[in-house]
């Protein structure tokens, strides 16, 4: 019974998360948003469903998009390139080997966006400030944030595969690479703020 909840949470903090991205530019908020819920709600068992999602929508707001479209305005851009590299690799022409750095990068942003909504979510900041720690932490724990990327390609090809997931994948997504981030931040935190989140007395090695 509890992973039959845990699934309808997913489902519907997925939805949330859809209906909050629609217009493209709120899609920083919304994944932050989806963030504080996956861990506020779902992992901790702090709260309500909507109140922790809504909560962390409207939580600097403005901060979550502007460092965003940060990102976006790189994705853009690298998508861009895939396209006309990919033409360019049909046509056996050796830039387009170019093709697969320009597929590595994505992936690299695509990660960045999730730290980034996973930062924004749990810490305070300027845009410059989560812009660069989350883009910092991903740098300095590669393996770990394989570990980020990891569940949203799955996520990723298993909504190809059967459309209907993406009323869930989302929200599943978060959850796993969550844990992930989780143990990064604890790493990183101050000793007073670790007392806090764990109740331990000293910092992890």
């Amino acid at each position: 019974m509890r992973g039959l909840i845990h699934i309808a949470d997913c489902i519907c903090l997925s939805i949330l998360w859809l209906a909050f991205s629609i217009p493209i530019v709120t899609m920083g908020a919304a994944s932050a948003a989806l963030y504080k819920a996956v861990y506020q709600y779902i992992r901790k068992g702090e709260g309500y469903l909507w109140r922790s999602f809504w909560a962390g929508f409207r939580s600097d707001f403005k901060r979550n998009t502007l460092a965003w479209l940060a990102v976006l305005a790189l994705l853009v851009l690298l998508v861009v390139d895939a396209l006309v590299f990919r033409s360019l690799y049909l046509q056996g022409r050796l830039m387009g080997n170019l093709y697969w750095v320009i597929l590595v990068l994505i992936c690299a942003a695509v990660t960045w966006v999730a730290w980034l909504a996973a930062y924004s979510a749990r810490f305070n900041g300027s845009v410059r400030d989560v812009l660069r720690f989350s883009l910092l932490l991903m740098v300095l724990h590669p393996v770990k944030s394989l570990g980020v990327l990891l569940p949203i390609l799955a996520g990723a090809a298993l909504i190809l595969i059967a459309p209907v997931l993406l009323l869930a994948a989302p929200a599943a997504a978060c959850w796993i690479g969550g844990i992930t981030m989780e143990k990064v931040f604890l790493l990183h935190m101050r000793p007073e703020d670790l007392k806090k989140e764990t109740g331990a007395d000293s910092s992890p090695e």
